[in-house]
């Protein structure tokens, strides 16, 4: 793990580098906010007279916010298909709710329905390549771009299993208009939080956004929570746990943290999803949200001057536990079953095309993750960075299959009191030791 994180920290100082010597690319310059332009790399058009060879790909993509942006750039790469290689290329693009899309996909693939190309997270790779249901990448030319260290994210067994998305260091938003107001600074420790919502409630704004709707939002809470706890104070908890011999109630203290973010936010927030939450927090309605940087682009949608950071959630008294979360999330992998496996490769391998990809990931408002992106970071890239230069940083936990899931079920239970703290001792407990022994 130590390896691993040292690799991440020099990635983050690559690319804090490469900003630089990029900054007037596309920063503050013509192409800032532009979509990408067509074009990819130099090559030649075929010149026939055949009618073009038709081929269908379907593709599974789990974050529906970004529908237009991926829509416009699967149009560049039809064209570039058609134009290079005389195919016509239709895409069935199938982006779910977020909370939905794990369950379809699964019941997808198991049913040998499998997409040519679906997204997964990085931490769900082991159990999808054991099953079959990823292809090796390992010698595609999307490889060698990559920054080395986030390379390493989506390994399984030595191979290459999926061409990374989302590269991340994340922790809780925070309104910098809100704090610099009242006078705060994002606390460290859970008696500094204490004291911060007990100024914000004075001062009539609430300190938290809850959005509950979606189940994958609150599980945000014991993710940080858990991983900050683990990190700097049970670090061999998860090789206990997959032994049998350690339980959540081993660190029980996670709940400390969900306690004093539920007992002061926003209210009804079963009414609120994603979007409705993204909306409330540009508005300002509160001024902290247990949400990820990834939200970024559905938070500028509604307000373009918001100026939001990215802190570490204090877990404990003991400021070494309020640290970023390092991690690769959303990936795009092959399905082994794909009937059209080359066509499918070439759509993958044009997600870090040479020329065309800085763009894309710019408007997603995404990490740059290979040496071909060339743009400026955002404000709270650095912010999350300045945090992982200074070592308050841990590896994004590796759970077992299920227990997210089951996660985010009993943490909207606890919040209307129909699940105790023991309720999902128990329940966490035996989901663990079930995935253990399935596997």
């Amino acid at each position: 793990m130590k390896r691993a994180l040292h690799l991440l920290l020099t990635l983050t100082m690559v690319i804090a580098v490469l900003a630089a010597c990029s900054s007037g690319n596309n920063g503050n310059g013509a192409n800032n906010g532009a979509k990408p332009t067509t074009g990819g790399s130099p090559t030649s058009e075929v010149k026939t007279t055949e009618p073009p060879k038709k081929v269908e790909l379907k593709v599974f993509m789990s974050f529906p916010r970004f529908k237009d942006q991926f829509e416009q750039y699967f149009a560049q790469f039809k064209e570039k298909q058609l134009a290079e290689k005389n195919i016509d290329v239709t895409i069935q693009l199938e982006m779910p709710n977020a909370d939905q899309a794990k369950q379809i996909l699964q019941s997808r693939l198991s049913s040998g329905d499998a997409p040519d190309l679906y997204t997964l997270h990085a931490n769900d790779i082991p159990t999808y390549y054991d099953a079959g249901y990823v292809a090796d990448l390992t010698g595609q030319p999307f490889v060698g771009k990559l920054y080395e260290a986030v390379t390493e994210t989506v390994k399984y067994d030595g191979k290459v299993a999926a061409l990374p998305l989302e590269s991340l260091s994340w922790g809780y938003l925070y309104n910098k208009t809100i704090f610099k107001e009242q006078g705060l600074t994002p606390p460290q420790t859970l008696d500094e939080m204490k004291a911060v919502t007990e100024k914000l409630q004075a001062a009539g704004i609430k300190p938290f956004l809850l959005a509950f709707q979606e189940s994958w939002i609150p599980q945000l809470m014991m993710a940080l929570s858990l991983g900050g706890t683990v990190s700097s104070a049970h670090p061999d908890w998860i090789t206990k746990m997959n032994e049998g011999t350690a339980s959540y109630g081993d660190v029980r203290s996670v709940f400390d943290i969900i306690d004093i973010i539920m007992a002061n936010g926003t209210d009804k927030p079963f009414e609120t999803g994603n979007e409705a939450g993204s909306a409330e927090f540009a508005n300002g309605k509160a001024a902290m949200w247990v949400q990820g940087s990834w939200n970024a682009e559905t938070i500028l949608k509604v307000n373009p001057d918001m100026d939001f950071g990215v802190a570490p959630l204090p877990v404990s008294n003991n400021p070494e536990g309020a640290m970023i979360n390092l991690a690769t999330s959303t990936s795009l992998a092959l399905s082994p079953t794909s009937e059209n496996k080359e066509v499918a490769l070439d759509l993958l391998n044009y997600i870090l095309d040479d020329k065309d990809s800085s763009a894309l990931f710019e408007e997603l408002k995404f990490n740059p993750i290979a040496t071909v992106h060339q743009y400026e970071v955002f404000p709270w890239v650095n912010e999350a960075s300045a945090y992982v230069s200074e070592g308050k940083a841990y590896l994004d936990l590796k759970l077992p299959n299920g227990v997210t899931d089951e996660t985010a079920k009993l943490l909207q239970s606890y919040y209307i009191k129909d699940v105790t703290q023991d309720d999902i001792i128990a329940a966490l407990d035996k989901v663990w030791q079930t995935a253990v022994k399935s596997n």
